[in-house]
């Protein structure tokens, strides 16, 4: 590629071009080929590709790609209102916006800017936004794209107001996954070593353990037993009960002599739209089917939401496919039971990475809890 492996220009690798709006956008590639393109209007990611080129987020066929309209995909802004608990639009205006480039952006440190491209993007509030959100604000964005291709957001937002204000948040990350409507039963397949010790049927069904496995195409780890609000219970609060949540049809192995999976895991064959309280600053959303895990790393947002239409929501969605709730799955890091209060001259911050590394069924080779900021 002719790039130094010492010295990494961003800027050179940087491209600005626009849509068929005229709208800006900002292409961020690193010196292995991965590349991410940011969008003005909302100052969003529109996609995000691997070495090889492989798209590893979701965006409608059916997506409207026109101000002020909010496209369907991708990674959507939701501040200063995550979805419909306040009086504001759904999710918020800043997805609505038009951002502007920050042109002398403060430098990377020296110890993080070999083969990491980023670009900085500042909204400010409108005249028209001051009079349905009286509040001034600065927010700063940057979108990074490091040397092995994970992707990074890091919010800053600060009260310029001479008056406190309050905000939820989140980003709204659509990711590309296999056809989670589906699963396979696999007699070779590893359990996790960590279900062990689950009481499986004993000596009446023949079996001391199981015998085969399902595999299932999508499954989030690291929401087990945590509290979450349920957005289609009237934000009922309960409590998770499956060792990982499964996406996939309706799955009955017991014929088979062999625990019936609903006891390990939570299955999920509906629309979800939950949002997980207090979680650990890291999960993952491992994809048997394209055999990659997404490693979604946080810090600032304490909670995560979970939503996928399924296919009776997905019918009466005028930007969304019928079908295509198929190949996608929303799991946003999230600020929501709490929102944030800034003093004037109060700045918050909040950042998210995304990671994606080879995997199997098995996932616990990974390490979900290693210090990442």
């Amino acid at each position: 590629m002719g790039h130094s492996a010492t010295i990494w220009d961003y800027k050179a690798a940087n491209e600005i071009t626009s849509d068929w709006n005229g709208t800006l956008q900002v292409v961020l590639r690193n010196p292995q080929g991965a590349s991410a393109r940011v969008s003005l209007h909302g100052g969003q990611v529109m996609s995000w590709k691997n070495e090889q080129g492989e798209e590893l987020l979701f965006t409608s066929s059916k997506a409207v790609f026109k101000p002020p309209k909010a496209m369907r995909g991708g990674i959507p802004i939701c501040f200063p209102q995550f979805g419909n608990c306040g009086y504001l639009e759904q999710h918020g205006f800043a997805r609505n916006k038009t951002w502007t480039l920050d042109e002398t952006p403060p430098p990377l440190p020296p110890n993080d800017s070999n083969g990491k491209s980023f670009v900085d993007l500042i909204l400010k509030p409108s005249a028209d936004d001051l009079k349905s959100w009286p509040h001034s604000f600065e927010y700063r964005l940057r979108v990074a794209l490091a040397n092995d291709g994970s992707l990074s957001l890091i919010s800053r937002i600060r009260n310029i107001n001479g008056k406190p204000f309050t905000f939820s948040f989140a980003y709204h990350t659509y990711f590309s996954v296999s056809d989670i409507s589906l699963a396979t039963l696999d007699p070779w397949a590893t359990w996790p070593t960590s279900w062990s010790n689950l009481p499986w049927p004993g000596p009446s069904h023949g079996l001391s353990q199981p015998a085969a496995a399902c595999i299932c195409e999508v499954r989030i780890e690291g929401l087990e037993t945590l509290d979450y609000l349920d957005n289609l219970s009237q934000k009922e609060r309960c409590t998770e009960q499956g060792d990982a949540l499964t996406f996939e049809s309706e799955v009955n192995i017991s014929s088979l002599g062999i625990l019936t999976l609903s006891q390990v895991l939570l299955l999920v064959n509906t629309e979800v739209d939950r949002v997980y309280l207090s979680c650990p600053n890291a999960i993952a959303v491992i994809d048997h089917g394209k055999k990659r895990t997404f490693v979604i790393r946080k810090d600032g947002l304490p909670d995560v939401v979970v939503w996928n239409p399924w296919d009776k929501k997905s019918k009466v969605m005028l930007d969304f496919g019928d079908e295509e709730y198929k190949q996608m799955l929303c799991v946003d890091g999230a600020l929501v039971e709490n929102p944030i209060t800034l003093k004037p001259g109060e700045e918050w911050m909040g950042r998210l990475e995304l990671l994606v590394v080879p995997s199997s069924f098995c996932s616990d080779h990974l390490d979900l809890q290693k210090t990442f900021f």
